[in-house]
């Protein structure tokens, strides 16, 4: 096998060749890989262009003249685009386009299909200029060839004009929604300076955006917008302390359940009428499966993209190293790409470091004690905050029925709120006990840790409001709710917001300018995630019985990332350990959906399904159960012949246990069909990933015995060189060239074989 030295003298050699002889000698490298002669040439590359033009300049005199003929033809087309006012600011390109290979380039484009074409000048390594010119070029070569062919299928046409019209619309389309997407700059700077793991949590926080603002959509237009048509005038008096409390002038508007009425809605005799219950039992149940089924097809999206992607296997490692997006002229956006690059590469390179990287039995043993002990002590600080705040919960409301402060009722959420902040904390010490060697694993059980902690809070609060509120007799408890959820998630805002603009801040001064061994922090992922899957439970959980929620929420996220991202570049370094994060979305969605988004589901199930509405408020007073106002309604459809398709869906379908029964059975069925297909493109694409490592190596053996028989056999017949040359020098000089380069490239490396020093 050849070193590198004497294949950089070979790449040498070749390069002081002629161009000519260059593509003859590529050409000649097929025909001698066919025939499995020497190989001496194959580290002298050239494009297939070329190559397929020497092989056709090769065949005869006839189809010399007749690709004479043609570029005759497209040197026309192109001398009528270089003088055109468009072509003014493309001299490069233009005379490119005019040389005898922008010619052959056009001549290979034009028998090519709309997407094979498009593909191949998408795939030129020039500027998106120059590209256009090209198609243009190209397009109206090909109409001449249109119009001169009298035999021109209509139908064909306007096929080919549709798909055409279909790709521009597509390609505008999509230009259009990658231009209005949000952050999307911020998004590349912040993936350059702290790479992907970072990037994962903004990247959560903008998704959870956009689910929000689609919630909020649907609130405003089928609730709240039906409501104002016949609310009446507030007599309260606004102190601004609303705004904390949730409570006073805000209790009589459309924020909050107790507000809207159970009439059906009607501004004219005999005109459409608007049921209020149907229309707001409906409207959260549509918004709650929607965003199931959101979840889900996330998760598969995610899934499909980042545990069977085939680049994990690779690791994109040729993409980094050996591509370049040659449509990036900008001096910063190149500068951005370079971080990206360099970003990537540390990522993958530490993946390689950690697979190698093995502990022995005792250090084993060490790092499994330490996690146990790490468990046992996280899970016995979550139970004890829990039964704090249930025991707070109760002595809270006994409270407030002797005392009437407005400021009594923050008392609940600030406790809340200095757990979550608190103990987060504590769980990210733990780290210097256990010592992960990767750090996603340590994001893993911090993620875990503390949705452990935030969800069982909930989960002893929707205790007491579905036990202890619901059933005091209150005039309406599902406001009282919807205003402890609203106090609960302005609080944890507020927490958020005073711990990134005044914590982090103070962080950064002692590490900086203090305690200089401390440093610059990096950035909590595990923690700063749960906050905000604990904020989006707390939504999900109060669109019941405070509509406006999502409006908040979508607020708070709005800010939380222009805060997030100015204390991210101010106070915190990048992660001392690159790591690859693609993952950490779909972990992130599957949290969310579980246990956050199911238990929000069983909480509201058993809400509508078993509590009793207030008598005196809200749009289901009066009634025994919220789930009566769509009994009541079948009831009515059912008296009318026109809808009984309808009562049958409902009575057979979902009102049926046995349905839901099979339906599940047939989920399961599908997930573990797809998952086990899952696994088998794993080991499948893992086993082609080894192939292709073996059948390399097999080719560079056998490259290796060839380089030596022949060697063998040129130094036992010399003459036979010299017949080769006279063979060739009896066809065309063009060959006694090519001989010559040739013969001193053979002497050059036999040379060099004997005398490495040379």
């Amino acid at each position: 096998m050849l070193s590198d030295d004497q294949v950089n003298e070979i790449i040498i050699e070749v390069e002081n060749v002629p161009s000519e002889v260059q593509r003859h000698l590529a050409s000649n490298q097929i025909f001698l890989r066919k025939s499995s002669a020497s190989p001496t040439f194959s580290m002298v590359s050239s494009s297939m262009v070329d190559t397929t033009d020497c092989q056709i300049f090769s065949n005869g005199n006839d189809r010399r003249h007749n690709r004479l003929l043609r570029f005759s033809s497209l040197n026309e087309s192109i001398s009528q685009i270089h003088h055109s006012p468009e072509c003014l600011g493309m001299n490069e390109a233009c005379a490119f386009l005019e040389t005898v290979q922008g010619q052959k380039l056009i001549a290979s484009l034009v028998p090519m299909t709309s997407r094979d074409r498009i593909k191949a000048i998408r795939n030129q390594p020039r500027t998106m200029q120059e590209k256009r010119e090209l198609r243009k070029i190209v397009d109206k070569e090909k109409s001449k060839q249109r119009h001169g062919t009298l035999e021109a299928n209509c139908c064909s046409q306007c096929l080919s004009s549709l798909s055409l019209a279909y790709r521009r619309s597509k390609n505008n389309l999509s230009e259009l929604l990658n231009y209005i997407s949000l952050w999307q700059k911020t998004f590349k700077v912040i993936g350059g300076k702290f790479g992907t793991s970072v990037l994962s949590y903004f990247s959560f926080l903008r998704w959870l955006l956009k689910f929000n603002i689609f919630s909020f959509v649907m609130n405003f237009s089928f609730i709240i917008i039906p409501q104002f048509t016949v609310a009446e005038r507030n007599t309260l008096r606004f102190t601004g302390l609303e705004f904390f409390t949730g409570a006073g002038y805000f209790r009589d508007t459309v924020m909050y359940y107790g507000f809207y009425t159970n009439s059906t809605i009607r501004h004219e005799t005999g005109g459409p009428s608007y049921n209020m219950q149907l229309a707001y039992i409906f409207t959260i149940g549509a918004c709650l499966v929607i965003c199931f089924f959101s979840l889900l097809f996330s998760m598969a999206k995610y899934f499909r993209n980042n545990f069977i992607n085939p680049h994990i296997y690779s690791r994109g490692i040729a993409k980094l190293v050996f591509c370049w997006d040659f449509t990036v002229t900008h001096e910063k956006a190149v500068k951005l790409k370079q971080k990206n690059l360099s970003t990537e590469i540390r990522e993958n390179l530490s993946e390689i470091r950690q697979e190698n990287d093995r502990l022995t039995f005792n250090q084993q043993l060490t790092q499994f004690s330490a996690h146990v002990a790490a468990w046992l002590v996280s899970t016995g600080v979550a139970a004890a905050c829990c039964v704090a705040v249930y025991y707070l919960a109760e002595y809270n409301s006994e409270f407030l029925k002797t005392h009437r402060n407005p400021g009594a009722v923050l008392l609940l959420p600030f406790v809340v709120s200095c757990i979550n902040l608190a103990v987060p904390r504590f769980y990210s010490m733990f780290h210097l006990v256990e010592r992960y060697e990767v750090p996603r694993q340590e994001v893993y059980v911090l993620l875990i840790r503390n949705i452990l902690l935030k969800i069982s809070i909930i989960g002893i609060l929707c205790y007491y409001w579905l036990n202890i509120v619901a059933l005091s007799g209150e005039e309406c408890w599902e406001t009282l709710i919807g205003q402890d959820i609203y106090r609960l998630l302005l609080m944890d805002f507020v927490f958020s917001l005073t711990d990134s603009l005044l914590g982090e801040f103070l962080r950064r001064l002692v590490g900086t300018k203090f305690i200089t061994s401390l440093s610059l922090q990096e950035f909590d992922i595990a923690r700063n995630v749960l906050e905000l899957i604990y904020a989006q439970t707390l939504t999900w959980l109060g669109i019941f019985f405070c509509p406006l929620l999502p409006f908040i929420q979508m607020i708070t996220l709005f800010i939380m990332f222009y805060v997030k991202n100015i204390s991210l570049m101010m106070n915190f370094q990048p992660p001392s350990k690159a790591w690859r994060a693609s993952q950490m979305i779909t972990f992130f969605i599957f949290l969310l959906f579980f246990p956050s988004f199911t238990g929000v589901l069983c909480t509201l199930a058993i809400t509508i399904w078993r509590l009793k509405p207030s008598a005196n408020c809200g749009p289901f007073r009066g009634l025994p159960s919220f789930i009566q106002s769509i009994y009541s309604w079948i009831d009515t459809l059912s008296r009318r012949s026109g809808y009984l398709w309808v009562v049958w869906i409902y009575q057979n379908l979902i009102g049926s246990v046995h349905f839901f029964f099979i339906l599940t059975l047939i989920v399961l069925i599908i997930t573990y069909l797809y998952w086990q297909i899952t696994e088998g493109r794993k080991i499948m694409i893992r086993l082609l990933h080894e192939q292709i490592i073996n059948e390399g190596k097999d080719k560079m053996f056998l490259i290796e015995k060839l380089t030596k028989l022949q060697d063998m056999e040129k130094r036992a017949n010399p003459s036979a060189l010299i017949l080769e040359r006279r063979e060739m020098e009896q066809q065309s000089p063009l060959h006694l060239e090519e001989l010559s380069a040739a013969y001193d490239l053979r002497l050059r490396r036999s040379v060099l074989e004997e005398d490495p020093e040379a």
